[in-house]
Protein backbone atom coordinates (compact mmCIF):
# COMPACT_ATOMS: atom_id res chain seq x y z
CA UNK A 1 0.00 0.00 0.00
CA UNK A 2 1.44 3.45 -0.83
CA UNK A 3 1.97 6.66 1.70
CA UNK A 4 -0.97 8.43 -0.60
CA UNK A 5 -3.11 5.64 -0.06
CA UNK A 6 -1.96 5.00 3.80
CA UNK A 7 -2.96 9.16 4.31
CA UNK A 8 -6.33 8.55 2.57
CA UNK A 9 -7.19 5.72 4.93
CA UNK A 10 -6.55 7.62 7.64
CA UNK A 11 -8.94 10.42 6.91
CA UNK A 12 -11.30 8.26 5.53
CA UNK A 13 -11.17 7.03 9.64
CA UNK A 14 -11.66 10.68 10.88
CA UNK A 15 -15.13 11.03 8.57
CA UNK A 16 -18.31 11.06 10.63
CA UNK A 17 -21.70 9.02 9.71
CA UNK A 18 -22.85 9.58 6.36
CA UNK A 19 -19.52 10.39 5.01
CA UNK A 20 -19.04 14.05 6.15
CA UNK A 21 -15.80 15.13 6.41
CA UNK A 22 -15.37 15.88 9.60
CA UNK A 23 -13.13 19.95 10.13
CA UNK A 24 -10.25 19.65 11.57
CA UNK A 25 -7.26 22.08 11.50
CA UNK A 26 -3.92 20.56 9.62
CA UNK A 27 -1.84 19.33 12.21
CA UNK A 28 -4.02 17.12 13.79
CA UNK A 29 -4.77 15.92 10.72
CA UNK A 30 -0.98 15.07 9.81
CA UNK A 31 -0.58 13.60 13.08
CA UNK A 32 -3.32 11.33 12.67
CA UNK A 33 -2.02 10.16 9.54
CA UNK A 34 1.22 9.50 11.18
CA UNK A 35 -0.05 7.59 13.45
CA UNK A 36 -1.74 5.73 10.82
CA UNK A 37 0.88 5.22 8.72
CA UNK A 38 3.73 4.10 11.63
CA UNK A 39 1.25 0.63 11.53
CA UNK A 40 3.83 -2.26 10.28
CA UNK A 41 1.36 -3.33 7.46
CA UNK A 42 2.32 -0.53 5.46
CA UNK A 43 6.18 -1.35 5.74
CA UNK A 44 5.82 -5.49 4.80
CA UNK A 45 7.36 -4.44 1.36
CA UNK A 46 9.84 -1.83 2.47
CA UNK A 47 13.69 -3.35 1.22
CA UNK A 48 15.72 -3.94 4.22
CA UNK A 49 19.09 -1.99 5.37
CA UNK A 50 21.27 -3.66 3.44
CA UNK A 51 19.31 -3.36 -0.03
CA UNK A 52 18.84 0.21 0.85
CA UNK A 53 22.39 0.22 1.06
CA UNK A 54 23.51 -1.09 -1.88
CA UNK A 55 21.32 1.06 -3.68
CA UNK A 56 22.41 4.07 -2.25
CA UNK A 57 25.95 2.80 -3.72
CA UNK A 58 24.89 1.52 -7.12
CA UNK A 59 23.18 5.11 -7.42
CA UNK A 60 26.45 6.81 -6.20
CA UNK A 61 28.26 4.99 -8.60
CA UNK A 62 26.30 5.71 -11.55
CA UNK A 63 26.62 9.27 -11.14
CA UNK A 64 30.65 9.21 -10.54
CA UNK A 65 31.14 7.50 -14.05
CA UNK A 66 28.34 9.40 -15.35
CA UNK A 67 30.23 12.62 -14.52
CA UNK A 68 33.58 11.55 -15.14
CA UNK A 69 32.43 10.45 -18.76
CA UNK A 70 30.48 14.06 -19.33
CA UNK A 71 34.09 15.84 -18.23
CA UNK A 72 36.04 13.09 -20.55
CA UNK A 73 36.13 13.34 -24.20
CA UNK A 74 34.53 10.98 -26.32
CA UNK A 75 32.10 9.84 -23.07
CA UNK A 76 32.02 6.58 -21.61
CA UNK A 77 34.59 5.22 -24.75
CA UNK A 78 36.77 7.75 -23.87
CA UNK A 79 36.86 7.08 -20.02
CA UNK A 80 37.58 3.33 -20.84
CA UNK A 81 40.22 4.44 -23.05
CA UNK A 82 41.87 6.72 -20.96
CA UNK A 83 41.88 3.71 -18.33
CA UNK A 84 43.30 1.44 -20.37
CA UNK A 85 45.97 3.55 -21.51
CA UNK A 86 46.82 4.26 -18.20
CA UNK A 87 47.33 0.69 -16.67
CA UNK A 88 48.98 0.24 -20.25
CA UNK A 89 52.06 2.78 -18.85
CA UNK A 90 51.66 1.36 -15.10
CA UNK A 91 52.72 -2.55 -17.11
CA UNK A 92 55.64 -0.78 -18.86
CA UNK A 93 57.08 1.14 -16.29
CA UNK A 94 57.23 -2.34 -13.85
CA UNK A 95 58.68 -4.04 -16.76
CA UNK A 96 61.06 -1.25 -17.90
CA UNK A 97 61.98 -0.71 -14.17
CA UNK A 98 61.63 -4.19 -12.05
CA UNK A 99 60.44 -4.39 -8.81
CA UNK A 100 61.13 -1.43 -6.91
CA UNK A 101 64.07 -1.61 -4.93
CA UNK A 102 63.92 -1.65 -1.03
CA UNK A 103 65.35 0.49 1.26
CA UNK A 104 68.76 -0.79 3.04
CA UNK A 105 68.06 -1.89 5.88
CA UNK A 106 64.81 -3.32 5.31
CA UNK A 107 64.09 -6.81 7.39
CA UNK A 108 65.05 -9.34 4.95
CA UNK A 109 67.98 -7.13 3.45
CA UNK A 110 70.93 -9.26 5.49
CA UNK A 111 73.57 -9.88 3.25
CA UNK A 112 73.91 -13.37 4.54
CA UNK A 113 70.89 -15.12 4.51
CA UNK A 114 72.27 -19.06 4.93
CA UNK A 115 74.21 -18.82 8.33
CA UNK A 116 77.73 -18.13 8.69
CA UNK A 117 80.33 -19.08 6.32
CA UNK A 118 83.81 -18.26 5.16
CA UNK A 119 85.26 -16.42 2.18
CA UNK A 120 86.71 -19.26 0.62
CA UNK A 121 83.10 -21.27 0.56
CA UNK A 122 81.34 -18.29 -1.04
CA UNK A 123 84.13 -17.96 -4.19
CA UNK A 124 83.68 -21.87 -4.69
CA UNK A 125 80.12 -21.23 -4.69
CA UNK A 126 80.74 -18.69 -6.49
CA UNK A 127 82.86 -19.91 -9.42
CA UNK A 128 80.63 -23.02 -9.70
CA UNK A 129 77.58 -20.88 -10.53
CA UNK A 130 79.63 -18.48 -12.96
CA UNK A 131 80.71 -22.29 -14.50
CA UNK A 132 76.96 -23.01 -15.11
CA UNK A 133 76.09 -19.68 -16.64
CA UNK A 134 73.93 -18.92 -13.01
CA UNK A 135 75.62 -15.31 -13.00
CA UNK A 136 72.77 -13.41 -11.17
CA UNK A 137 73.55 -16.08 -8.33
CA UNK A 138 77.22 -15.83 -8.76
CA UNK A 139 77.62 -12.15 -8.31
CA UNK A 140 75.80 -12.72 -4.77
CA UNK A 141 78.28 -15.05 -3.69
CA UNK A 142 81.44 -13.18 -5.01
CA UNK A 143 79.86 -10.34 -2.88
CA UNK A 144 79.38 -12.13 -0.08
CA UNK A 145 82.89 -13.30 -0.62
CA UNK A 146 84.21 -9.98 -0.58
CA UNK A 147 82.46 -9.03 3.03
CA UNK A 148 83.25 -12.03 4.64
CA UNK A 149 87.26 -11.49 3.47
CA UNK A 150 87.07 -8.49 4.70
CA UNK A 151 85.72 -9.50 8.27
CA UNK A 152 87.76 -12.43 8.35
CA UNK A 153 91.00 -9.43 7.77
CA UNK A 154 89.41 -7.19 10.84
CA UNK A 155 88.43 -4.57 8.64
CA UNK A 156 85.03 -4.96 9.00
CA UNK A 157 83.19 -6.04 12.18
CA UNK A 158 81.74 -8.60 12.50
CA UNK A 159 77.64 -7.47 12.37
CA UNK A 160 74.19 -9.88 11.89
CA UNK A 161 71.84 -8.09 9.36
CA UNK A 162 74.35 -5.94 7.89
CA UNK A 163 73.41 -4.93 4.09
CA UNK A 164 75.61 -4.45 1.21
CA UNK A 165 75.37 -0.58 0.88
CA UNK A 166 76.46 -0.58 4.50
CA UNK A 167 79.14 -2.89 3.99
CA UNK A 168 80.69 -1.01 0.84
CA UNK A 169 80.11 1.70 2.96
CA UNK A 170 82.49 0.85 5.87
CA UNK A 171 84.55 -0.95 3.74
CA UNK A 172 84.90 2.22 1.75
CA UNK A 173 86.69 3.83 4.76
CA UNK A 174 89.65 2.28 5.48
CA UNK A 175 89.83 1.14 1.29
CA UNK A 176 89.71 4.71 -0.15
CA UNK A 177 91.13 3.77 -3.71
CA UNK A 178 88.31 0.90 -3.84
CA UNK A 179 85.17 2.54 -2.48
CA UNK A 180 83.64 3.85 -5.76
CA UNK A 181 84.32 -0.34 -6.66
CA UNK A 182 82.53 -1.55 -3.58
CA UNK A 183 79.55 0.56 -3.94
CA UNK A 184 79.12 -0.14 -7.83
CA UNK A 185 78.99 -3.98 -6.20
CA UNK A 186 77.08 -3.25 -4.18
CA UNK A 187 74.57 -1.57 -5.95
CA UNK A 188 75.01 -4.29 -8.69
CA UNK A 189 74.22 -7.20 -5.62
CA UNK A 190 70.93 -5.02 -4.97
CA UNK A 191 69.90 -4.97 -8.81
CA UNK A 192 69.80 -8.80 -9.05
CA UNK A 193 68.49 -9.58 -5.51
CA UNK A 194 65.90 -6.82 -5.20
CA UNK A 195 65.60 -5.63 -7.86
CA UNK A 196 64.55 -8.25 -10.43
CA UNK A 197 67.45 -7.59 -12.65
CA UNK A 198 69.56 -10.03 -14.19
CA UNK A 199 73.58 -9.97 -14.50
CA UNK A 200 75.40 -11.17 -16.87
CA UNK A 201 79.04 -12.53 -17.24
CA UNK A 202 80.87 -8.70 -17.95
CA UNK A 203 79.52 -7.86 -14.42
CA UNK A 204 79.96 -10.91 -12.39
CA UNK A 205 83.76 -10.01 -13.95
CA UNK A 206 83.71 -6.87 -12.65
CA UNK A 207 82.72 -8.10 -9.00
CA UNK A 208 85.44 -11.21 -9.27
CA UNK A 209 88.09 -8.37 -10.19
CA UNK A 210 87.48 -6.38 -7.28
CA UNK A 211 87.87 -9.23 -5.36
CA UNK A 212 91.23 -10.16 -6.07
CA UNK A 213 92.20 -6.90 -5.96
CA UNK A 214 90.92 -6.19 -2.34
CA UNK A 215 92.81 -8.89 -1.34
CA UNK A 216 96.05 -7.31 -2.81
CA UNK A 217 95.18 -4.01 -1.20
CA UNK A 218 96.05 -2.77 2.42
CA UNK A 219 93.91 -1.05 4.23
CA UNK A 220 94.41 2.78 5.44
CA UNK A 221 95.06 3.08 9.34
CA UNK A 222 94.39 6.36 9.75
CA UNK A 223 90.30 6.82 9.02
CA UNK A 224 89.42 9.56 10.83
CA UNK A 225 87.08 11.98 9.63
CA UNK A 226 88.26 15.34 7.79
CA UNK A 227 88.99 17.78 10.54
CA UNK A 228 88.56 15.36 13.78
CA UNK A 229 91.16 16.01 16.42
CA UNK A 230 94.44 13.47 16.04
Amino acid sequence: MTVTGGAAAALARLRADGDVPVDISRLPAREAAERELSDPRYHENDPNLLQRGLDRFWEWLDELFGAASGATPGGVLGLVVIVLAAAGLVAALWWRLGTPHRAPGTTGDSLFADGPRTARDHRTAAARHASAGRWNEAVQERMRAIVRSLEERTLLEPRPGRTADEAAAEAGRSLPSHADDLRLAARTFDDVTYGGRTADEPAYRRVEDLDTALERTRPTLDTAPTGAPA
